[in-house]
């Protein structure tokens, strides 16, 4: 019973931090334009996943898009730039977008 109870609290602090990005995601209205699985507006964040995938300096490029916006990379639509998330925010949000599979 002890090692079952263990098990649940080890996979709700794994699941934990993932369901917080989700929630940030959706307190800073990122998920008005973009779902995790399809695209939106802007494109899906495992296609976002996808394209980043093995480059070392991800998390600071897509920080960078997130804080000042962006255009071009995926189509026509550009991708305002984000005043209410802070530098910290858009780093934990960018790396929680790369881990989308």
């Amino acid at each position: 019973m002890k090692k079952a109870l263990f098990m649940l609290a080890a996979l709700a602090a794994i699941s934990a931090p993932a369901m917080a990005d989700l929630a940030l995601a959706t307190a800073k209205n990122c998920m008005a334009c973009h779902a995790v699985d399809k695209k939106l507006v802007g494109p899906s964040y495992k296609e976002v996943a996808t394209k980043y995938a093995g480059q070392k300096d991800a998390v600071d490029k897509l920080a960078a898009k997130i804080l000042k916006g962006g255009s071009g990379v995926w189509g026509p639509v550009p991708m305002p730039a984000n005043a209410q998330v802070s530098e910290a925010e858009a780093k934990r949000l960018a790396g929680w977008v790369l881990t989308q599979k």
